[in-house]
């Protein structure tokens, strides 16, 4: 989807951008309230509602790039998410700890560029944020138009660490996917699944 189609997506026949409604609005409102908390680390529900405010206010007031939403947010999922996120970051901490300690400069690194299923602005700033979260990987350079997200990984030994890195965010844009993905992309990415699915068990 070029940028163009993108625009002209967000906007309704007189040439006016649309006006998104609360339930498109809520997985951006969320996303703003739980980084307001994050910044002062303060998840109390009096600074939470105070970011909420904030938020609403700038989504409200300030003429933002247009932001097209899915329109769905599975709670179940986000939970889940959040969980396998949080491990993701211990995880990572630990291994990065004992890179520093054991390997220091013989750690190899490499950049991967990844293509992502998405061609969401907001799902592709959620999957570079998350990346970028996690220590040992960081995004250096998002190529818009195709998606492709261009990720500093730390431990890069052979071809197999590049696929596995690959593997690694094409699973985590899934779980966003599942998360606040539109239906098209849901779709596509159960179809998809059920392609691996049937192709392994085809395999002798």
């Amino acid at each position: 989807m070029s940028p163009q189609q993108r625009l002209s997506d967000s906007k309704n026949e007189s040439g006016k951008r649309q006006r998104a409604t609360l339930r498109q609005e809520l997985p951006l409102l969320v996303w703003m309230v739980l980084v307001w908390g994050a910044l002062w680390q303060d998840f109390a529900p009096g600074n939470l509602v105070f970011g909420l405010l904030l938020s609403l206010i700038v989504v409200n007031l300030f003429q933002l790039p247009p932001v097209i939403l899915s329109g769905r947010f599975n709670v179940l999922r986000a939970l889940a998410f959040a969980v396998s996120f949080l491990w993701d970051v211990v995880r990572a901490s630990f291994e990065v700890m004992f890179l520093a300690v054991f390997r220091g400069p013989k750690t190899k690194s490499a950049v991967v560029a990844v293509s992502l299923r998405t061609e969401s602005d907001l799902m592709v700033t959620a999957v570079g944020h998350a990346l970028t979260l996690v220590p040992g990987s960081f995004v250096v350079e998002v190529d818009r138009r195709s998606s492709t997200l261009y990720l500093h990984v730390l431990n890069v030994k052979d071809q197999a660490s590049v696929e596995k890195a690959r593997a690694d965010v094409l699973a985590l844009e899934a779980k966003l996917i599942r998360m606040m993905g539109s239906k098209d992309e849901l779709a596509a990415l159960n179809a998809e699944s059920n392609e691996t699915a049937t192709g392994k068990e085809g395999t002798p």
